[in-house]
């Protein structure tokens, strides 16, 4: 969710999902138009022999953070986040100077991002209105709590929102969300770095 472009503010929402294709990935050039190996998208999924209605070949970003902490190692993991949010942070500088900044607005971004072998992710697209239709139980409990914590932060105690008003809100009115980058923080602390151990953003860990 981003609040602000100048100066960049963003909050990042910790109850994400990843989605896996029901076939296994093959890399056989006889598999190349099989869309069921190459395309994790439910409209292409859901007509698939193996397609599993209860989950949605979906992991939550929870169960996702396990798998490569247990896999890979702590520190595997962290870096792999580390990564992502600086893919995130970077792709709003990018277009930063160019984007109308309106304090009276705020926008909810959805980011898919490919994880490789190598756990280095690579940025598909942004979508600038993802999608809040739910196809599994999971699906509709997260993006309802995502509605919920966004209003929370535009309006902080259920006020009326102020633009002049550039603070971050208490934690327990983000609910799901943490502070990913703010710039303000940034300048202040005259520092070049973002997350974690990057200044600008939470310390939250991951």
């Amino acid at each position: 969710a981003k609040t602000s472009y100048r100066p960049l503010k963003v909050y990042m929402n910790e109850l994400g999902f990843c989605r896996f294709c029901a076939v296994k990935y093959n890399s056989s050039l006889s598999e190349l138009d099989n869309m069921f190996v190459h395309l994790t998208n439910v409209s292409i999924q859901k007509h698939g022999e193996e397609y599993n209605d209860s989950h949605g070949g979906k992991w939550t970003i929870h169960n996702l953070k396990m798998y490569v902490e247990g896999t890979r190692g702590k520190e595997a993991c962290d870096k792999l986040w580390d990564d992502i949010h600086w893919s995130i942070v970077h792709s709003l500088k990018a277009v930063q100077a160019v984007m109308a900044n309106d304090k009276h607005c705020f926008e909810c971004y959805g980011y898919d991002i490919m994880i490789d072998s190598a756990l280095k992710p690579w940025l598909i697209e942004v979508n600038a209105s993802p999608s809040l239709t739910s196809t599994t139980v999971a699906d509709r409990v997260m993006k309802f709590s995502l509605i919920h914590d966004i209003i929370n932060i535009v309006m902080p105690r259920g006020e009326i929102p102020d633009p002049r008003w550039n603070k971050v809100p208490d934690k327990e009115a983000v609910g799901n969300f943490y502070l990913l980058y703010d710039e303000d923080l940034e300048r202040q602390s005259h520092s070049v770095e973002p997350s974690g151990s990057r200044s600008g953003a939470s310390s939250r860990s991951q």
